[in-house]
């Protein structure tokens, strides 16, 4: 007889492999067809709302493994908050102005672009980023993100466009935008002022100089030991091409100046610095003539080394003796704190640059020249005039345009600023600034990791004032007017209501298309002088302004999000960014943060933890991911890693999580297989009256349940990851070998089998909907084979709940002991059968030894002992007190069962017929 057809052997359509490839796009066409986003949202309806609101990133060309790991962090907490029983809307959004798209169309039109108007340019950048966001909608969405990806927002919309201007009006309407002459960050290659979240600090080599500046006072005003002298005071600086710009030289009043005779020289520098200088400047061992008073060294007056004018000595407690002379170098057209310093006392804020980074007439030695490229000739300079003590290169960390990647300057030029501490139209008090306030909220919000917390508040509190305004064409237009007969820049409430109605309708490019007249109201007067007549500014808005708005003109719109959503998530970068500009405009328009929670990832890194780029080879898209392992792998990544720190991505771990997944995927399998005769609803077993085995399984998958929620709701995806894996391991290692002989062997409607059966219904509904917020794909294919249907979804789902029932905490105690004794069995029929003396484990006779506890335990458990180590027989034999437990294998001196491979004594010898259990499963 062929006892094969009498088996219970698993049926599935459930492939082994996964063919994601094919599988994961089909999946996303039902998704499309049933509306799936739709249906979650209907589902969800009436629940309490909890939004994460999405972060724009540009559309300026394909995903990279950065804006997948971000879209799919959001994606994994959105689904897990749904399935949570919230109401959990997800708006997807874009960038769409600013630099990073204007310079792609830049390079498309080359010379061409001097010909065309600006409005043009706008066009050409509007069809370009359109065209990215398109392209990004797709490639995220095959990453099994789920949105309103019918209707995401866009920076570009006309309806953002006019929330942006509006936001703009509150804060000149409320005295917080100011247009004056600052040193600003200035790239000449993108040819605009640029905000400090626009710079990256990269490794760059300066050269370092020490220069001589002639006093002009009578030296013996200074001391008298001085009379009669040529005194000097000496500065040091990083920076030689800002030496034509100097205007004075600042000391520390809380240092002490010593001065310093050499041959035919003193010089003046900080006595702590001194002894580190004489090596440098090659000159010998000068003669100390003593410390000097500071009250006298303010007001000194010295002579510029290349120039006649004067270079006024002033106190700044900026200075530092970190490193130089104790004596800073100051030119207030080219630093921030030589600018507060030269409004001080009232200098001139000179910065001979034009927009290419190029020297003026103003310096005509070096005019028409790169300003980083002149270091060498205003060293050459220097040395002619005898000023130059020495000269060396330096490598530190330096400013650099994070479009063209090249090192940007600091240059004075009118800009517009949103002023952190000042109101330009009534004095404030300290805390109601914007700074202040904004610091107060930060301690408001939960900082996912904490230090964020610091990282934000220390940025917040040192930052200057936010230059807001760009020279470029492609963004939303400064929308502020110029008197022409005064020259006044004008703003009102009037103005700012017509341009959010014009804007509404039209756009931001009405700004270029119209003139002046038709952009204002009628009757609008100068405030200062009464003209008639104005002129639009030119400049744009800093794209951070733009995406800080979202709040405003996303979540205050309409109904689909809460006015204050509840979570901001991007990387640690944005921190200076959008984080940033979102709290500033929100503090300073609304008195309150943007976000309850703020969640930030690490970058993406190669194996090794290095940076990706494609100058090293090292970059992995998540297209060529998918091609090889498929989105739910890249998935799983997301969960596997602990997102806080860098990522590390590269093949070989690709490799091992593609192992991971399929061992989910198998032991889903396997469960699926098992389950094809299964009705839950007439064949399942109450949970009272289920096997010892199972009652433990179903044990430990209420407590997965615990804590796998817990983890959702603490975003620590790398423990689901981690405790599902130890799970299925669970499963497949011990439970699913253990009771594979009752699946396949017992009667089909055996209790001991349905028993079985019912905690793998259980397990296998538990873990698809535990996992559908990782692995979005294979839990939906696992769901429509447990619940197939035209509208099913496991997404329309909520979480298992923990179960009180399904406890059994003496029992799982037991089990866990019997599991580690199982070990001591395990080991002994593995030596045997690495000796040969058995094939298999069921052709083994197992003797225990045992005493105590154990002895007690494996006595009550006894009847199930054969099954659970899945031998033949076993004989239990009692030890020496205190002794550990022992096993012996014997080959089983009995027939083997030819349906089960049992070996047991009442199947006949000539093996022509079978043992009691597979009797009473044939009848």
């Amino acid at each position: 007889m062929d006892y094969k057809d009498t088996l219970n052997l698993p049926k599935t359509d459930f492939p082994m492999k996964a063919g994601l490839g094919v599988l994961e796009p089909k999946l996303l066409d039902r998704w499309r067809a049933m509306d799936i986003y739709k249906k979650i949202l209907e589902h969800s309806s009436g629940r309490p709302s909890w939004v994460i609101h999405d972060g724009p990133p540009y559309a300026n060309g394909h995903i990279h493994a950065g804006t997948a790991l971000n879209k799919i962090l959001k994606d994994i907490i959105v689904k897990s908050k749904t399935m949570s029983g919230f109401y959990s809307p997800y708006v997807p959004g874009w960038d769409c102005h600013g630099l990073p798209i204007e310079h792609q169309v830049d390079k498309t039109l080359g010379p061409k672009k001097k010909t065309m108007s600006r409005s043009d340019i706008r066009r050409l950048c509007r069809e370009y980023a359109q065209k990215f966001v398109e392209v990004q909608s797709q490639e995220f969405q095959r990453l099994g993100v789920f949105g309103d990806w019918q209707d995401p927002y866009l920076t570009m919309n006309y309806a953002y466009e006019a929330v942006i201007a509006r936001e703009l009006g509150q804060l000149a309407l409320s005295g917080r935008l100011t247009r004056s002459l600052k040193p600003v960050l200035w790239c000449g290659t993108c040819r605009t002022a640029l905000a400090e979240a626009e710079v990256e600090y990269e490794d760059h080599q300066s050269d370092s100089i020490f220069v001589a500046f002639p006093l002009k006072n009578d030296p013996a005003a200074l001391s008298p030991a001085l009379a009669g002298q040529k005194v000097s005071l000496v500065i040091w600086t990083t920076t030689p091409w800002t030496i034509p710009a100097n205007l004075a030289i600042a000391f520390n009043p809380s240092f002490t100046y010593g001065a310093f005779a050499f041959e035919d020289q003193v010089l003046v520098v900080a006595r702590e610095l001194s002894e580190s200088l004489w090596p440098k400047f090659n000159l010998g061992t000068p003669k100390d003539l003593g410390d000097l008073d500071n009250r006298r060294l303010e007001g000194l007056v010295c002579g510029h080394p290349l120039y006649g004018r004067d270079s006024l000595v002033v106190p700044a407690l900026y200075v530092t003796l970190e490193q130089g002379t104790g004596l800073v170098h100051t030119a207030p057209g080219h630093g921030r704190e030589d600018f507060e310093t030269g409004l001080t006392y009232k200098l001139q804020i000179l910065s001979p640059l034009d927009d290419d980074a190029r020297f003026t007439a103003e310096v005509p030695e070096l005019e028409g020249i790169r300003v980083l490229d002149t270091n060498g000739r205003v060293i050459e300079m220097l040395s002619e005039k005898k000023a130059l003590l020495a000269s060396e290169k330096l490598s530190h960390q330096y400013p650099h345009c994070w479009r063209c990647k090249k090192p940007v300057v600091f240059r004075s030029t009118p800009q517009w600023f949103v002023t952190l501490d000042q109101n330009q139209q009534a004095p404030v008090a300290p805390e109601d600034t914007i700074r202040s306030q904004s610091l107060k909220a930060i301690d408001s919000v939960t900082w996912i990791p904490r230090w964020g917390r610091e990282r934000i508040y220390g940025m917040i509190e040192n930052r200057p004032d936010w230059c807001v305004s760009r020279q470029r064409s492609w963004g939303v237009p400064i929308t502020i007017f110029f008197c022409e007969k005064c020259g006044k820049w004008h703003f009102s409430k009037a103005i700012g209501d017509k341009l959010f109605e014009l804007f509404s309708q039209s756009g931001a490019d009405i700004w270029y298309d119209r003139e002046a007249c038709e952009l204002m109201p009628e009757g609008e007067k100068c405030t200062d002088c009464g003209g008639e007549t104005f002129v639009k500014e030119t400049d744009i808005l800093d794209v951070w302004f733009d995406s800080g708005c979202s709040f405003a003109a996303v979540c205050e719109v309409g109904d689909r999000l809460p006015d204050q959503p509840n979570m901001y998530l991007e990387g640690s970068d944005q921190h200076r960014g959008w984080f940033h500009s979102s709290l500033l405009i929100s503090i300073a328009n609304r008195r309150r943060p943007p976000y309850q929670e703020v969640l930030t990832h690490g970058y993406v890194v190669d194996g090794n933890g290095r940076k990706m780029s494609k100058s090293l080879g090292n970059t992995i898209s998540p297209e060529d991911v998918i091609k090889k392992f498929g989105a739910d792998v890249l998935r799983l990544w997301v969960s596997a890693e602990n997102y806080q720190d860098d990522i590390r991505l590269s093949n070989d771990i690709m490799n091992m999580l593609s192992k991971s997944y399929f061992n989910f995927r198998n032991t889903a399998r396997f469960i699926l297989g098992n389950l094809a005769d299964f009705n839950p609803q007439s064949d399942a077993i109450d949970i009272d009256k289920l096997g010892g085995l199972d009652r433990y399984v179903l044990h430990r998958l209420n407590g997965l349940v615990v804590k796998i929620r817990r983890s959702y709701e603490s975003y620590e995806f790398h423990d689901v990851y981690q405790l599902v894996n130890k799970f299925v391991v669970l499963l497949s290692s011990l439970y699913h070998d253990i009771v594979k002989d009752r699946l396949y062997t017992f009667r089909a409607d055996d209790p001991a089998r349905r028993s079985t059966q019912t905690v793998m219904h259980l397990v296998v509904s538990a873990l698809t909907r535990l996992m559908a917020p990782i692995l979005s794909f294979t839990a939906e294919e696992i769901w429509l084979r447990l619940k197939p249907g035209e509208n099913s979804s496991v997404f329309l789902q909520d979480f298992p709940q923990a179960e009180e029932s399904w406890l059994a905490p003496e029992l799982a105690a037991d089990y866990d002991r019997l599991i580690e004794l199982r070990t001591v069995a395990n080991k002994a029929l593995e030596e045997a059968r690495r000796d040969k003396t058995i094939g298999s484990p069921l052709e083994a006779a197992v003797t225990l030894t045992a005493s105590g506890n154990d002895l007690a335990l494996l006595s009550r458990y006894y009847p199930e002992l054969t099954e659970f180590l899945i031998v033949s027989q076993v004989e239990l034999l009692e030890g020496a007190p205190e002794e550990p437990l022992t096993a012996k294998v014997t080959v089983s001196p009995h027939p083997k069962c030819p349906r089960c491979w049992i070996h047991h004594p009442e199947v006949p010898p000539d093996q022509s017929g079978v043992c009691p259990k597979c009797r009473r499963a044939l009848g």
